[in-house]
């Protein structure tokens, strides 16, 4: 083999570089994630327990599973209509969980 046939460059890597990664958006996902985490156990030791801090922690936690499905899973960089197809179904069963629970308790009621 001479050396003009040859395929792999100076450096050995057969001409693919593999580009860095790019931890700024890891670390600024962790940011969001961990602030949100932080106002979550402060509103659990400074409210009382209730339907309003109940109602506070379930949305925050949809605000971070949202935020982890569209950074992590890519849905974020999908086409719209491919995230409303994920997003309304949910949005239905969370509405569910929700009538399941409130209702649920009515049937103690009837005793």
């Amino acid at each position: 083999m001479t050396e003009n046939t040859h395929y792999h460059d100076d450096h050995g890597h057969g001409g693919t570089e593999i580009q860095p990664a790019n931890t700024g958006v890891i670390w600024r996902t962790f940011w969001i994630l961990a602030a949100i985490t932080a106002v979550e156990f402060t509103l659990a030791f400074l409210m009382h327990a209730g339907g309003f801090r109940t109602s506070l922690f379930i949305i925050m936690t949809l605000v971070k599973a949202f935020y982890i499905v569209g950074e992590f899973m890519h849905l974020r960089h999908e086409v719209k209509s491919l995230i409303w197809a994920i997003v309304v179904p949910v949005i239905f069963i969370v509405w569910l969980l929700a009538a399941l629970l409130t209702e649920g308790g009515s049937i103690f009621e009837l005793r």
